[in-house]
């Protein structure tokens, strides 16, 4: 079973990373599965209630990788952190399948509150570059949250985020493409160009008079 998960998880790599060119590159140069194995094994300890050693694997691999993981988070299958580094996912938080993790993301709480305090992220969700997620929300399958964005609500499914705060875009029925997380709309640019078309407009008709 364990061994099942990390084929997969080689396999995943193949298809979502173009600069991917062979089995010996993937074992040794990534470090997002090396920070997914060695959480695993956290995990499965944490589970079992064994007290320090998960935390200690935990540690080890942010030392090793630059990415931390606390061993109560719970990820899905096909899970794919790139690059990685700075990458944090807190204590509670869910991930669910084909999630895809780019560097800098921080899946994490918003105070000493207890129980349940970080994100639950349901299917194929990107998160971009940068982009924090914190505090016990939901955040719908299909969704893509653009670089640098903070997310502190719900988002539903099929929908994008951009911003700060995160500004919601929705998609209903489109199916996104997972490899094109710079592709974002810009609600603020958006809005603008509509002011300023109304203001030609104006000035038109006030001329015309």
């Amino acid at each position: 079973m364990f061994l099942n998960r990390i084929n997969e998880d080689i396999q995943t790599i193949f298809e979502k990373d173009p600069a991917a060119s062979c089995l010996l590159e993937v074992i040794c140069c990534y470090p997002g599965l090396h920070a997914l194995i060695l959480h695993r094994i956290a995990h499965k300890l944490y589970k079992w209630g064994l007290p320090c050693i998960p935390r200690m694997i935990s540690n080890i691999s942010r030392f090793l990788t630059g990415i931390e993981i606390h061993p109560g988070a719970t990820i899905g299958r096909r899970f794919f952190i790139d690059h990685g580094m700075g990458v944090v996912i807190g204590e509670t938080t869910i991930i669910g399948d084909d999630v895809l993790v780019y560097q800098g993301v921080t899946l994490g709480g918003t105070g000493k509150e207890h129980g349940k305090r970080h994100p639950t992220i349901k299917d194929n969700v990107v998160f971009g570059s940068g982009a924090k997620v914190l505090g016990n929300i939901t955040i719908g399958s299909n969704v893509r949250v653009g670089a640098g964005s903070v997310v502190v609500t719900d988002v539903p499914d099929d929908s994008t985020v951009v911003g700060i705060p995160g500004r919601l875009i929705v998609h209903k029925g489109e199916k996104i493409n997972q490899l094109q997380h710079d592709i974002i709309p810009d609600p603020v640019k958006d809005a603008l160009n509509e002011l300023a078309n109304e203001i030609n407009e104006l000035k038109r008709i006030v001329k015309n008079d």
